[in-house]
């Protein structure tokens, strides 16, 4: 096949999109294509000419390499040596349809490995992991952390590139550009990453001397991360392409934020709602009376009705943690309120709770216990 300019061949210029470079193959599929000239061999030749073409164009990395070597990036196994279904690419543009059979070579050739090679790809830098402590108030409201790690950055001396200045890439000369290997064991072809470039398909001709090639040293860096509110313990936030940068230019990683939130002095968690236990007097749980229950925002007034037993729990609706979905929905808060009993009591406080007791119908108040041990059974559930 004739090695034209694949921009000449489709009609297109060099700084085409990928929908004009797609809109001009659709065109001269149409017209060329053996099924409208049946019997045309000039027709055949030129459907397959604009597919090799279209092949390589439609393709980032393989038409980044083309606009760098030429038809030479493919020489060798390179994606159009022989491998490209014409009419796969035709159904690829066209949706489905289109005529032509082929598609079970095509199958077979993935399979096995042979025919057309993956283009060579640039390798992404890792996905790096840090952790950031807050406080529960600080999970409610949402907050702006400041998060310092360690990770590879691009080099400054030589833009990422790997090389020096005045210098460049060359074509890898042990996998031709593609950045596989092909090694036949039997009728099987097997393809691997070529072991030269790291399947980067190109060689640094002079590497930088700050990176030694790499295109990317290890610095630290600092960054600023919005945390949401209604946040939980162990939730994972992502900041995209803040991990490590990828060798000779490649694309970053990710940089994930494991959330930790610290134990709350008076409030527990579970979910959207929080839970408080608090201790009174049996006196306010006898005879009614408010107090103050803590919550994320300052203290709340919570009235007591008489009577109020041990462990009796009040709802306080929407004081609770926001949802980290709905962030306008809050959980509630549950107050858990303990009947706290004296120990030790004064002679006056004693005789004066004797009389109370009598006066309630006690009569089997003995001096050893008295009132207050009774009592103290009684709300601690004692028989």
């Amino acid at each position: 096949m004739s090695e034209k300019d694949y921009y000449e061949v489709l009609g297109v210029d060099r700084a085409a999109s990928d929908d004009e470079i797609k809109k001009a193959y659709r065109k001269l599929a149409v017209k060329f294509h053996p099924d409208k000239n049946p019997g045309d061999k000039e027709a055949e030749e030129k459907f397959k000419e604009i597919s090799a073409a279209f092949e390589v164009l439609k393709d980032g990395n393989k038409r980044r390499k083309y606009d760098q070597f030429g038809h030479d990036a493919f020489r060798g196994g390179g994606p159009t040596s022989g491998g490209v279904d014409p009419f796969d690419l035709f159904r690829d543009a066209f949706g489905s349809g289109g005529g032509g059979g082929g598609g079970f070579g095509s199958i077979f050739e993935d399979f096995f490995g042979g025919g057309s090679a993956s283009a060579a790809t640039e390798q992404r830098g890792s996905d790096l992991r840090v952790a950031v402590e807050i406080s529960l108030e600080q999970a409610a409201s949402g907050v702006e952390k400041e998060i310092k790690y360690q990770h590879f950055a691009e080099c400054s001396q030589c833009s990422g590139t790997g090389a020096a200045t005045g210098s460049g890439k060359i074509m890898c000369s042990t996998c031709g550009g593609v950045g596989q290997v092909a090694s036949n064991q039997g009728f099987i072809s097997i393809r691997r990453t070529c072991p030269t470039c790291a399947g980067s398909g190109v060689m640094i001709e002079n590497p930088c001397v700050s990176c030694k090639g790499e295109g990317r040293k290890r610095s630290p860096t600092k960054i600023k991360v919005n945390v949401p509110k209604g946040v939980g313990d162990g939730n994972r936030l992502c900041s995209r392409g803040r991990g490590d940068a990828g060798p000779r230019g490649g694309p970053s990683g990710d940089l994930y934020v494991d959330v930790r939130i610290k134990t709350h002095e008076f409030l527990d968690r579970d979910e959207d709602d929080l839970f408080h236990e608090m201790m009174i007097p049996f006196t306010l749980a006898t005879l009614g009376g408010m107090v103050q229950v803590p919550t994320l925002e300052g203290k709340v007034s919570l009235k007591v009705p008489p009577g109020t037993p041990s462990n009796k729990t009040f709802r306080i609706k929407d004081k609770g943690m926001p949802n980290l979905r709905s962030p306008s929905r809050n959980g509630d808060l549950y107050a858990k309120v303990i009947i706290q009993v004296p120990n030790k009591l004064t002679k006056e406080q004693r005789e004066k709770l004797v009389e109370f007791g009598k006066a309630c119908g006690e009569k089997d108040l003995s001096a050893e216990e008295g009132f207050m041990g009774k009592a103290k059974r009684f709300f601690e559930g004692e028989n």
